[in-house]
């Protein structure tokens, strides 16, 4: 039985706020106890993540990828109410939020997990750091900055050496991610709770045109050469600046996302609704 909820908004939608608002006073009627948190504050929210049952995000599917970063590494489950677009990870529908929590609260839902990538980036020698960790529910994006130049990436899976691309960047997508970016870049669809991922190259110019489906136990790394700056996104929220020479190394991740549903399984009809923008 759920006893202690936490509730992340988006806080740029008016009406997110509001819902969340809504309920957390809904919640409390069920007996169950609840903090609410802008989703944009993710030191905030782990925080007052600690014996929380579990995440129910109002917004979108960018507020589930925050959220994700507040749960990684802890079984806590994620439920998501629909204020965005597409909602390819949201279970409910703003309407559905109150008749349908209870039945999740009571347990009556089932558990899709979620393969995560990690990301470690390690500076050129001419900056010698501490290399830094990411975790990624949706992708890992290696690509020029604000300068309309290409850069060279040169990839490489399990030590082998692939290519070296020469384009706008190179997204490594989970299964999660690959209805996302990958997708509009010509990347492939994988099956959601798939633990292979992929490599796909974003306007690459002349040759390695080509995508990649990865088995989970393979290993990838990208060099970044160029005169300009080039950046990392990871989720689309965290983005950093990356120099010339530095190593990023994308691998699947041990950590995994948990989702609470309510719906049945049913993962092509509903495939097919989204990307028609009819669900």
């Amino acid at each position: 039985m759920t006893k202690k909820v936490g509730i992340l908004y988006h806080p740029m939608i008016e009406a997110a706020h509001t819902l969340a608002q809504e309920l957390k006073g809904f919640l409390a009627t069920q007996g169950v106890s609840a903090w609410l948190c802008s989703a944009w504050e993710g030191k905030a929210a782990k925080e007052q993540a600690d014996d929380t049952d579990l995440i129910v995000t109002v917004g979108g599917d960018g507020t589930i990828l925050r959220a994700a970063q507040v749960v990684v590494g802890s079984p806590t489950p994620i439920t998501g109410i629909n204020l965005g677009k597409l909602g390819f990870m949201t279970e409910l529908s703003a309407n559905e939020a109150k008749t349908k929590l209870p039945a999740l609260l009571a347990g009556e839902g089932w558990i899709d997990e979620r393969a995560m990538l990690e990301a470690e980036l390690s500076p050129s020698e001419q900056e010698p750091e501490s290399p830094h960790r990411y975790y990624a529910l949706n992708d890992v994006v290696v690509a020029r900055g604000s300068i309309a130049r290409v850069v060279y990436i040169e990839a490489s899976v399990d030590g082998e050496p692939l290519t070296t691309y020469k384009a706008d960047g190179v997204i490594v997508a989970s299964a999660t991610g690959s209805t996302g970016y990958s997708l509009a870049a010509g990347g492939p669809i994988l099956h959601p709770r798939a633990e292979e991922f992929l490599l796909v190259p974003i306007l690459p110019h002349l040759g390695s045109a080509y995508r990649l489906v990865l088995p989970s136990t393979a290993i990838v790394k990208l060099r970044v050469n160029t005169v300009h700056e080039a950046t990392i996104s990871v989720d689309g929220h965290i983005n950093l600046p990356l120099k010339s020479g530095t190593k990023v190394t994308v691998k699947h991740s041990s950590a995994t996302v948990r989702f609470l549903r309510i719906h049945p399984n049913s993962v092509y009809s509903s495939l097919e609704l989204k990307l028609r923008g009819k669900q």
